[in-house]
């Protein structure tokens, strides 16, 4: 058996899978020879790597779109604001008649189901939205870039607010409470926190101030979003596609990326364990990964590789999609089963050095991958993937299918139009600001003493009594109760990244 049947033989499965191309091999592409990813092996997670330009974007879109016709959801997210088009027909030309030529590929031009969403709503998409206590203090230690000691205290304001049943729901709830803590009132029960230094709270004040100056209040309040949203297949039996629009928010790189982080964090929280399924539950592509893992803290990262091994058997796969794989950290690279590695620059010593690490992490092969990686034209990969019976196949040089749906975005118009028909609209479009920790600081003001004395009421407060003792006594506070899922006197229970889930 020569090389090249040698590869495809490790192709060959016999259960449902994915058709990504033909091979290639000594400069030929061998239509008979097909490329694929079993079904079943989607939830063992993957990577898509590749310089710029070099057609991730399409990679993602053909993956998705196999996905959705085999009925599994899929989540993508939409960083340049061009994969909106997976939702209309594609539109056939020379070159892609070309290419579905050599690669032996029945190309039909179908458009696909699909939601659009944009973070707090800015932008074109249903609004999503997180509340501060279910995104939790790790999450928003790494949007504050805070350091370790301040995301610590900060975790400590998080227990604090969850014990008093002080609910925190957007920013101005967790600075209001930040903000008591440092006054004169609250110093008693900054003490009673332990661990947690005026000026460490001095920092985390101001880091929230500037954070809501910057124009970040929108994307956290009510509703929060349900990620189980991103599960639902469509009337057809098709998976749905979730396409998050992020060009409105390119520029706050830090937060789409930890949001992104969010939804696998609560994704994880809520879904029951499933073990290996004929099919993932929701395949989860993860666009821009290297802005994730950028100053990240060994605690968050630590978190992030337990979140990516265990949620496999919850029936979610996750694809990390970024320029190299040394962009991922090696404990979340050793969880990534299925790569689709598109061409690599060399132009500079560092771009050599991430080239030679690159070809590193593939498993020996009868290519020269050095000189193949800087060689591949557009819409060309390096393959491998786990078997059927979770080997890893033969690296394999492949000349890519061409996406079925509209490779481009779709008008405005017409996202607008999809966007607003959606049955999600109604329920997630307009904000909701209900009484929370902000309400019950600035409002609740400590009885005069004379007042107090006139009562025939209990005792007036002690004077070394904090505001938030006597909030916390108040029948106001107790309006608390009549909140969904809020359990007063009692922390709330946090996952591995700290993010709490309101009982729906």
């Amino acid at each position: 058996m020569s090389d090249s049947e040698s590869i495809a033989a490790g192709y060959a499965f016999t259960g449902p899978a994915l058709d990504l191309g033909a091979l290639l091999w000594d400069g030929a592409c061998l239509p008979d020879a097909q490329i694929r990813i079993p079904l079943p092996m989607l939830n063992r997670h993957g990577l898509v790597a590749g310089a710029t330009g070099t057609g991730k974007t399409k990679t993602l879109q053909l993956i998705a779109e196999q996905l959705s016709a085999q009925g599994v959801p899929v989540f993508l997210a939409d960083v340049k604001g061009d994969v909106s088009g997976i939702s209309a027909p594609g539109v056939t030309n020379d070159k892609v008649a070309g290419r579905a030529a050599e690669v032996k590929q029945q190309w039909t031009a179908t458009g696909f189901p699909a939601e659009f969403y944009a973070l707090g709503g800015i932008g074109h998409g249903i609004p999503v939205r997180a509340t501060i206590t279910g995104f939790g203090p790790v999450l928003l230690s790494k949007v504050l870039q805070l350091n370790q000691t301040q995301e610590q205290s900060l975790g400590l304001i998080f227990h604090y607010a969850d014990t008093k049943g002080l609910e925190l729901i957007d920013l101005k709830d967790l600075r209001a409470v930040v903000t008591f803590l440092t006054s004169d009132e609250g110093k008693p029960e900054l003490k009673n926190i332990g661990g947690l230094s005026t000026a460490t709270a001095g920092v985390i004040l101001r880091s929230l101030t500037a954070f809501e100056a910057q124009g970040m209040a929108d994307f956290f309040g009510e509703p929060d979003f349900d990620t189980s949203e991103l599960l639902r297949t469509a009337s057809d039996g098709r998976g749905m596609v979730s396409v998050l629009e992020l060009p409105a928010v390119q520029d706050k790189p830090q937060l789409f990326s930890t949001f992104l982080m969010w939804m696998l964090a609560d994704l994880f929280h809520d879904l029951p364990e499933v073990g290996d399924a004929d099919k993932p539950k929701l395949v989860f592509f993860f666009d821009e990964a290297h802005l994730l893992f950028n100053d990240a803290s060994k605690a968050f990262l630590d978190s992030i590789t337990q979140t990516v091994r265990l949620i496999r058997s919850k029936g979610v796969g996750v694809f990390f999609v970024t320029q190299t794989p040394k962009d991922v950290p090696g404990d979340v690279l050793a969880q990534l089963g299925n790569r689709v590695q598109h061409a690599l620059r060399a132009f500079t010593p560092d771009d050599q050095k991430a080239l030679k690490a690159t070809v590193k992490t593939f498993p020996n092969s009868s290519y020269d991958l050095e000189e193949i990686l800087t060689g591949l034209g557009t819409g060309e990969a390096v393959v491998t993937v786990l078997s059927e019976n979770g080997a890893p196949t033969p690296v394999a040089v492949t000349r890519l299918r061409a996406p079925e749906s509209l490779m481009g975005p779709i008008d405005a118009p017409t996202l607008d139009a999809a966007v607003k028909s959606s049955s999600l609209y109604g329920r997630y479009a307009q904000a909701v600001d209900r009484e929370s920790a902000y309400e019950k600081l600035t409002t609740a003001v400590p009885a005069k003493p004379e007042e107090a004395a006139a009562k025939s009421a209990p005792k007036a407060p002690k004077e070394d009594e904090s505001m938030v003792q006597q909030v916390v006594g108040s029948g106001m506070f107790k309006s608390l109760a009549r909140s969904v899922g809020t359990q007063i006197g009692r922390e709330i229970t946090r996952s591995l990244f700290g993010t709490a889930r309101r009982k729906r």
